[in-house]
């Protein structure tokens, strides 16, 4: 399919497929053929390679059918015991919303509640762990989209493994382009999915981890579907999934992990990232939009740039005439702060950036706005 014609999507959710994906999702093979159970092996093994994990190493990639979200409720219910307690580092809603799945879970679960546009102190998280040493994991968001705040994943992940507890990340916005560091040992499960980063389609989602937390997990999610150890368990033993997986979203899963590498890996996706992030703060300043975060906190994922001041600003009727451009933006999700958000990901360019700013000033003319 040819990008001329095609909606552009600025955002961190479903997000612009490269051609060759997308031709992926046009094939169709049934989901117990020995091509799709191949398929299926080739994919847990280049997660492992793309998370900069060896081979045969003690870590294993466990595919889920569903959003990012089947992902964090899979690990945080099967990890977790009702017997265990569960720390939560909130500073935006995808932590907020780990707390939501321990609270229906019935697992004990505390928070420490920080601004969306501020990170974790360290020694802070430090001494809650100090001070209750009934907590037994600590969960954790790398980018939260609700800002683009890029939170100090190894400083952290460091802090609590020194505490002697387990560590679970939400990387659905930074896995494949942004550092995790999962070969430092501080962290021991990473959720994530296809449609970001990735640049693949909605619809799986994976969890990486140490096997032997899963091996110790059997009989403790209570959901059938979402156990995470039952999923692993089929996949080792008959490289199958469970339940029906959706099996165009996978091989397109597949593409795109070939596509990731052979743009140079998770590095050289990050670096077209950034330039594009650069070129939107370039040209957006001009028109008066400064990002809610400061740039040293503002990941080149996802920027959140508040209403324009003093202006009867009508976001519907900016955005529905920026789609009229198939150009897609994305709403904020800051309660206290009227703003919106621009992505900086998928397969996109800087010369698609530049245009949808162009597009931004014509349509604020086209409203009376300064």
């Amino acid at each position: 399919m040819s990008r001329q014609g095609r909606k552009l999507l600025f955002t961190p959710g479903p997000l612009n497929c490269p051609d060759e994906v997308r031709a992926a999702m046009y094939l169709d093979v049934g989901s117990r053929e020995p091509a799709f159970i191949e398929c299926v092996a080739t994919i847990r093994q280049l997660l492992l390679e793309t998370a900069g994990l060896s081979s045969g190493s003690e870590w294993c990639s466990v595919p889920m059918q569903g959003s990012g979200t089947f992902a964090i409720e899979s690990a945080l219910t099967t990890l977790i015991k009702k017997s265990d307690k569960l720390l939560v580092l909130e500073n935006g809603a995808y932590g907020e919303r780990m707390v939501t799945i321990a609270r229906r879970a019935g697992l004990p679960v505390v928070r420490d509640q920080v601004s969306p546009t501020d990170t974790h102190d360290p020694q802070h998280v430090a001494e809650i762990l100090a001070n209750d040493p009934d907590i037994s994991h600590v969960a954790m968001v790398h980018c939260e989209t609700t800002t683009g705040i890029l939170n100090p994943i190894a400083t952290l992940a460091s802090t609590v493994k020194n505490a002697g507890r387990t560590v679970i990340v939400d990387a659905m916005s930074s896995f494949g382009a942004l550092p995790l560091g999962l070969d430092s040992g501080d962290i021991d499960c990473v959720a994530a999915s296809a449609n970001k980063c990735l640049e693949g389609a909605p619809g799986c989602a994976f969890i990486i981890l140490r096997q032997n937390l899963l091996e110790q997990a059997a009989g403790n999610c209570p959901s059938l579907s979402l156990d995470l150890h039952a999923q692993w368990e089929e996949l080792e033993r008959t490289g199958q999934f469970r339940f029906t997986p959706p099996t165009h979203v996978v091989l397109a899963l597949r593409q795109a992990l070939e596509l990731l590498r052979r743009e140079g890996g998770p590095a050289a996706r990050r670096s077209r990232y950034q330039e594009n992030h650069a070129t939107l703060l370039r040209h957006m300043k001009p028109l008066g939009f400064e990002p809610v975060l400061p740039l040293a906190l503002q990941s080149e994922v996802i920027t959140a740039f508040p209403y324009p001041a003093g202006e009867a600003f009508d976001f519907d009727r900016f955005c529905q005439r920026l789609e009229e451009r198939d150009l897609i933006i994305y709403p904020g999700k800051l309660s206290n702060l009227p703003c919106f958000r621009i992505g900086t990901i998928g397969d996109i360019s800087p010369a698609d950036v530049e245009r949808l700013v162009r597009e931004i000033e014509t349509v604020l003319k086209e409203m009376g706005l300064r």
